[in-house]
């Protein structure tokens, strides 16, 4: 157990995104993965109905996950996360195959779209923090034969990230500038959450 965590046992990651797991291992901190059972297309489809922007649904579909595995594990820190990508106002989801993933692209390139990545901290069923960081991608024009080499280098990696692409490997080559947090990109706006953990006495300040 890390010198700096003050909990009795490890933090819970509502999750299985291993990218999420080095993260949070990185920043020192003892972690285990409990991925939420939660239907997260029926989840986004009504707050979808109910008229959430996407800022909303990420922080909701965060802290959603987080209480659903919360509700197994009594006493126990738990962290959940989500990430909506958004164009011009629509929303999209992880796409669910490599022709999928490269109209995602297409519909990307030469643009700049929002990313939210939400992230909520849950201890026995109950909201202790929420949060979602916004970061904004411009994508550089792609071309066609360039996608078809990005998607045959990315395999299976670009179907696992909202709009097709992982910025801490080979997809930071579609990006001609950002403007925010890093791990926000990559999926849990680290530097909030562990803010967070510390004002929960969680963390050694």
């Amino acid at each position: 157990m890390s010198a700096l965590w003050r909990e009795p046992a490890p933090l819970v990651l509502a999750s299985k995104s291993a990218i999420r797991m080095a993260i949070l291992k990185d920043a020192g901190l003892p972690v285990q993965a409990r991925p939420a059972e939660l239907d997260e297309r029926a989840v986004e489809a009504q707050l979808s109905g109910d008229g959430a922007n996407p800022a909303n649904v990420a922080g909701a579909l965060a802290v959603a996950k987080a209480i659903d595995v919360s509700s197994r594990l009594a006493g126990r820190l738990v962290v959940g996360a989500d990430q909506t990508l958004s164009l011009d106002g629509e929303r999209f989801t992880k796409p669910v195959s490599r022709d999928a993933g490269r109209s995602q692209l297409l519909r990307l390139s030469g643009r700049t779209h929002a990313l939210f990545s939400g992230a909520a901290i849950v201890r026995d069923g109950h909201v202790l923090w929420s949060g979602v960081a916004e970061v904004r991608l411009a994508t550089r024009p792609l071309g066609e034969d360039f996608l078809d080499a990005y998607l045959e280098a990315a395999g299976e990696g670009a179907l696992t990230s909202v709009g097709g692409y992982q910025f801490e490997g080979i997809g930071a080559q579609l990006f001609e500038r950002v403007e925010g947090d890093y791990f926000a990109i990559l999926g849990l706006p680290l530097l909030p959450v562990l803010a967070a953990l510390r004002s929960l006495g969680a963390l050694a300040s």
